[in-house]
């Protein structure tokens, strides 16, 4: 009789659901621990007073990723959750009062750019090209493929120096495009994944051909919809999904993950895939182990992502003529960045993201009212120590103030519920090294072979998941990331005796 071999996923994040999908429909016994009392991991629900507010990923691109994880036990995404289109896919702002829709459609982005600077729209279709050749390149070809050893990346370097990969997103858009506002609206896509446009490499710069290729979307009901949808199949499949159970630790023994031990109790496993924070897998979960020591150490000392401050709020009136995604950039572009990225403190001034999820789905909140969140990103704890329980609420007042003024005139009247999240909640909440918001962050040198790998170097039946390991952060990178991580661990089953 066969043995039943069994798995176990740390997390119930996009990459850890997506990793266990794929596990269970190969025929693995996988089960899922999540510390938190409901799925989704950055993409955890917020409910309050009839509105409901999805705490982290908002933009869904690359359907046909989610589609393909359905598909393999035979099954439909649109069976489980409507995915529905949302134009524009963002409308940019600027404080001199300009603002420019990014559409999915060339002949209106034409128009857009030659109102700026006619020579852009030739430079625009030279930056479109060069983006589709790097999806092509770093996502379609290597998104999902491993890289375990160094060979695999000096077999992807001729590309990748073909490409200028060594060059930032700015500056290689900057090549592209003269018009600063411009430069500015096709750069900042890199921020979504926790990278700094003048410091991210240009292989980032495939976002935007990505959402060309496929578009900008919202799933009915929220992103937690999609969680939920996936947390469906997965049980449908035979998995378990383990809620309020945070796991303490990684058992090891001669040099192999043996099991886990969640609530003091210790379950046995052929294989663990983490989806935790890559610093906290190893320093906390595996700090017993010499291994996890000097790995946690020397990942913690690497650059890390900015995180985030959120103010989820509903209000009592609708205000239409706030677009679903809405990016607004402050008086400052290069100079606040930097201050983001590096610190030593908080910046006076504030890009924002305004997301506002009722202008696609009105379910979400109460009859005549609206959902909104808007984040800011700002520095992770280790390059700024601010108080964020002294800080958070006047911040908040600061950025609902801004909004007022210039986007939501009477917020302030309309204010039905309002709650915040911040770098201390990404380090108490989700177990986030600095309370960084999307892992290490994604220079060339931690990126590929340079970032943790989908399978340890050292523990053979220990595997990683998600935002910290290749290729990286977003939902379309943690999607990927679970493809990689599979096909290791499904192949691995099949040669353990």
């Amino acid at each position: 009789m066969t043995r039943v071999r069994k798995a176990v996923v740390i997390g119930a994040g996009f990459g850890g659901l997506a990793l266990a999908i794929r596990l269970q429909s190969a025929g693995i016994q996988t089960t899922i621990h999540e510390a938190r009392d409901l799925p989704g991991g950055r993409a955890y629900v917020f409910r309050d007073k009839g509105y409901t507010f999805d705490a982290g990923p908002t933009v869904i691109t690359d359907p046909s990723a989610l589609e393909e994880l359905f598909a393999l036990s035979g099954r439909r995404l649109a069976d489980y959750v409507e995915l529905m289109p949302v134009a524009p896919f963002y409308r940019l702002c600027w404080e001199d009062g300009d603002v420019f829709d990014y559409v999915n459609d060339q002949a209106e982005l034409d128009r857009q750019i030659a109102k700026r600077n006619p020579a852009d729209v030739e430079g625009y279709r030279r930056f479109l090209a060069y983006s589709e050749e790097l999806l092509r390149e770093g996502y379609v070809k290597l998104g999902a493929k491993p890289f375990l050893d160094f060979g695999s990346m000096v077999r992807a370097a001729p590309q990748l120096v073909r490409l200028q990969a060594w060059r930032s997103v700015y500056d290689k858009v900057a090549g592209f495009i003269r018009d600063e506002h411009l430069r500015e609206a096709f750069s900042f896509h890199s921020l979504l994944v926790g990278g700094n446009p003048f410091a991210t490499s240009s292989i980032y710069a495939l976002i935007h051909a990505l959402e060309r290729r496929w578009g900008v979307w919202f799933p009915r009901g929220g992103t937690g919809a999609l969680i939920q949808a996936m947390v469906r199949v997965f049980e449908e499949l035979g998995g378990e999904l383990r809620l309020n159970s945070p796991i303490e630790r990684i058992v090891t023994s001669g040099g192999r993950v043996s099991g886990v031990v969640a609530a003091g109790r210790h379950e046995a496993c052929d294989m663990v895939a983490s989806n935790a924070d890559v610093v906290h897998t190893y320093r906390t979960l595996l700090g017993h182990d010499d291994r996890g020591r000097k790995e946690g150490a020397r990942l913690a000392s690497k650059r890390h992502s900015m995180s985030l401050f959120v103010v989820y709020f509903g209000l009592k009136r609708q205000h239409p003529d706030v677009r679903h995604h809405t990016v607004i950039f402050g008086p400052r572009y290069r100079a606040l960045i930097s201050e983001i990225f590096n610190g030593p403190e908080l910046a006076k001034d504030f890009s924002l993201y305004l997301h506002a999820p009722t202008r696609t789905d009105p379910s979400l909140a109460p009859p005549g009212c609206d959902a909104f969140y808007v984040l800011a990103p700002v520095p992770h704890l280790g390059s700024a120590d601010i108080d964020w329980d002294v800080e958070g609420p006047r911040y908040r007042d600061r950025i609902l103030a801004y909004l007022e003024r210039h986007h939501i005139p009477g917020l302030m009247a309309d204010l039905d519920t309002c709650r915040i999240f911040t770098p201390f909640d990404f380090r108490d909440q989700l177990r986030a090294h600095h309370g960084s918001a999307f892992s290490l962050e994604p220079i060339l040198t931690q990126s590929a072979f340079f970032r943790v790998h989908n399978r340890d170097d050292h523990i053979a039946n220990l595997y990683f998941v998600g935002a910290g390991t290749h290729p990286g952060a977003g939902v379309p990178g943690v999607v990927a990331s679970a493809k990689a991580t599979a096909g290791l661990m499904i192949a691995d089953m099949g040669r353990t005796p």
